[in-house]
């Protein structure tokens, strides 16, 4: 396997992300038409539990791991390194088998939770019959990202990002074929068929894991004891493990728990503004599971970027190369401002042509909710970038202070923006996803004038192109905007999927000669 440098890492692994987000979304149109909004809802509500129970068993751990393995390669501590990946493997087993435990017993208490006194619609134990089969994930999806880490920190990135491609198109296969089966063979319920979709997590993974230990089995060094390490220097190893893991953590349960909140505040909320049950789910449908997909194409962005970032911090704090690691943020920064930004807006600008391409007309919510969520989304894949980019750094406490607060005031502000909204005559959901705006915007602002502050990190280079930048933005939306105006009555998909195409790259190659110079600046590689 070929080792890949921070730019060419990040390629690789957005464009892995992408596919496989990409083939996420498109398996959601024919799922879509198998289970609808009840079923999408109800999937979703499993997929957000077995998220924050995933973060909780594993989360942190893979990426600590290429972190340390990043630096101890540096230092030329090779038995440290394979002592730390061989005994991770069994705390992160152990750690495995307490979360599937505890989310496949308590499945009706946590359901109880996500429902609360909703009467109309799905049920409590729909919801629990669901988490049960996703739980099994939760027993392989641990190992399956420990060897990840441990690739991308030895600087393989292609093998784990083919490894996730693997692992979305077998679950897919679970997904699509399980409720076909399910539903149109055997004639049985939508719990049924949506318990068996979840399922696809759990033997996706596997299929991936398969494929990452042939891969691990090629390069690993079958020569190396670890048992000469004394008690000391393991205790040390494995303190220093879980210390790099614990704000990886927080900022992936953070990220998580804006979803969850999300999820079970906007259904207390919407209960209480006295809308209907098929209403109320077809509204979570989007939240969780549809409008999540469309999202993901450009928060997929951030988490490719994020895995290369790591280590490559990592390595240049090890070689006090300071100079290089300011270089890595703004570039983050960039690719948020050139890249995800502008992606976010074009895509809410054609939020109907988008929705009905992948899902058609049979939930009025989807484009509405998309339209404003999908910019929300680009802060998101800010957030993971510079979050993940900082504990690269070593500033735990600047993770903590940020990420507590943006979730405390997102947790404070759901509720009461909903009601205001709902009183200002606004789409009371609206008020949700403000919530999670501002506390992702807070979230964001602690650690940029820390990073000024700390390692005198220069945005002079980024506030210099703003008004360049705004300008650009200007010109791309009122294009956006005739264009879309031009294509509003068409309703056919197969007209859509082109005319979006089309419009799509001459946007694209106006942008790219607008922003030729910055664009190449992007995606140079470091000195």
């Amino acid at each position: 396997m070929k080792k890949s440098g921070f730019i060419d890492g990040a390629i690789i692994a957005v464009l892995a992300i992408f596919i496989s987000k990409f083939l996420g979304i498109i398996y959601a149109i024919p799922f879509n038409n198998m289970v609808g909004s009840s079923g999408g809802a109800l999937y979703g509500y499993a997929y957000n539990i077995y998220n924050l129970f995933l973060i909780i068993s594993s989360a942190g751990i893979p990426l600590a791991i290429s972190k340390l393995v990043s630096e101890y390669n540096e230092q030329g501590k090779i038995i440290e390194k394979e002592y730390l990946f061989k005994t991770t493997k069994i705390i992160i087993l152990i750690f495995s088998i307490i979360s599937f435990l505890i989310c496949f017993i308590f499945a009706k208490e946590i359901a109880s939770l996500i429902i609360g006194n909703k009467l109309e619609g799905i049920n409590i134990n729909d919801v629990t019959y669901v988490i049960r089969w996703v739980s099994f994930a939760i027993l392989v999806v641990p190992l399956l990202s420990i060897s990840r880490g441990y690739l991308q920190g030895h600087g393989y990135m292609s093998a784990p990002a083919f490894s996730q491609v693997i692992e979305q198109v077998i679950r897919i296969i679970v997904v699509l074929g399980g409720s076909y089966y399910i539903l149109y063979i055997l004639n049985l319920d939508l719990k049924t068929a949506i318990g068996i979709a979840t399922f696809g997590a759990c033997i996706g993974a596997i299929a991936a894991y398969i494929y990452l230990s042939f891969k691990l089995f090629k390069i690993k060094d079958k020569k190396i004891k670890t048992d000469t390490l004394k008690k000391d220097e393991k205790i040390i190893i494995i303190k220093k493990m879980i210390i790099y893991a614990i704000p990886f953590i927080i900022i992936n349960i953070a990220n998580s728990l804006y979803n969850t909140t999300d999820m079970i505040l906007l259904n207390r909320g919407l209960v209480n503004l006295h809308l209907k049950g098929e209403d109320i789910d077809a509204i979570s449908s989007v939240f969780t599971t549809w409008g999540v997909k469309i999202n993901t194409i450009v928060t997929s962005i951030a988490t490719g970027i994020a895995l290369s970032l790591v280590p490559n911090i990592s390595k240049n704090k090890a070689k006090n190369d300071y100079q290089t690691i300011k270089n890595s943020f703004l570039k983050t920064i960039n690719i948020f401002l050139y890249i995800a930004l502008p992606l976010s807006i074009f895509m809410s600008i054609f939020n109907k042509e988008i929705w009905h391409i992948f899902f058609g007309s049979n939930n009025s919510f989807g484009p509405i909710i998309i339209k404003y969520s999908i910019i929300v989304a680009s802060f998101d894949a800010l957030y993971i970038m510079i979050s993940n980019g900082l504990q690269g750094l070593g500033k735990t406490k600047i993770i903590y202070t940020s990420v507590l607060l943006g979730l405390g005031i997102n947790l404070i502000l759901d509720l009461p923006l909903m009601y205001l909204f709902n009183y200002l005559n606004i789409y009371p959901y609206y008020g949700a996803i403000t919530a999670t705006l501002i506390g992702y915007i807070i979230s964001l602002l602690i650690p940029f004038i820390s990073l000024k502050k700390e390692i005198n990190l220069d945005y002079s280079s980024i506030t210099n192109k703003l008004p360049k930048i705004l300008l650009t933005y200007a010109i791309m939306i009122f294009l956006s905007l005739i264009a879309c105006d031009i294509i509003k009555d068409v309703n056919s998909r197969l007209l859509l999927i082109p005319l979006i195409g089309v419009i799509g790259i001459f946007l694209l190659i106006i942008y790219y000669f607008i922003n030729k110079k910055e664009l190449k600046e992007i995606v140079s590689k470091e000195s």
